[in-house]
């Protein structure tokens, strides 16, 4: 598969793409756990096909000590019990988050009451623009028709 269109070569996307990679930044440094961190990010992109980000966020969980079980369970993680609470919830907003256009009236309360209970607010703060922040990753790389070349090594692009 060939990408329709090189975004680190387009000046438009090449520039954008710096700037989401700087306010990614500022997730990274947050209080967000880092586990937390790569489990929304492999859910959002599970979501999304975005075949790129899915082996980027894979690698770096598993890099960072996640294991197999739980990483193969992301995309079934109501079904099972290798979650904590906290995590199940990030899980559900991050869902709910990416999945706007399903929901009439947005992500409900009770989904947003979830996380507040297992998040202080630069968390939750953390938490909600990582998941804007991912579904833009998404979103440029399925429109754009970015491949997974499957030589992605953790921690390459940030």
């Amino acid at each position: 598969m060939e990408a329709r269109l090189d975004t680190t070569a387009n000046p438009v996307t090449s520039k954008l793409g710096k700037y989401i990679v700087s306010a990614s930044k500022v997730v990274h440094d947050s209080p967000l756990p880092a586990a937390t961190r790569e489990l929304v990010a492999l859910r959002v992109s599970q979501i999304n096909g975005c075949a790129p980000c899915v082996e980027m966020h894979t690698k770096d969980a598993a890099h960072e000590g996640e294991t197999p079980e739980r990483l193969t369970m992301v995309a079934v993680w109501r079904e099972t019990t290798v979650f904590t609470e906290a995590e199940r919830a990030a899980l559900e907003l991050a869902e709910q988050g990416t999945r706007i256009a399903d929901a009439a009236g947005g992500v409900p309360d009770e989904v947003w009451s979830k996380a507040a209970a297992h998040y202080d607010e630069a968390q939750l703060g953390a938490l909600v623009a990582h998941i804007a922040l991912m579904n833009t990753w998404n979103r440029l790389n399925v429109i754009s028709g970015q491949p997974a070349p499957g030589d992605y090594r953790p921690g390459q692009w940030g």
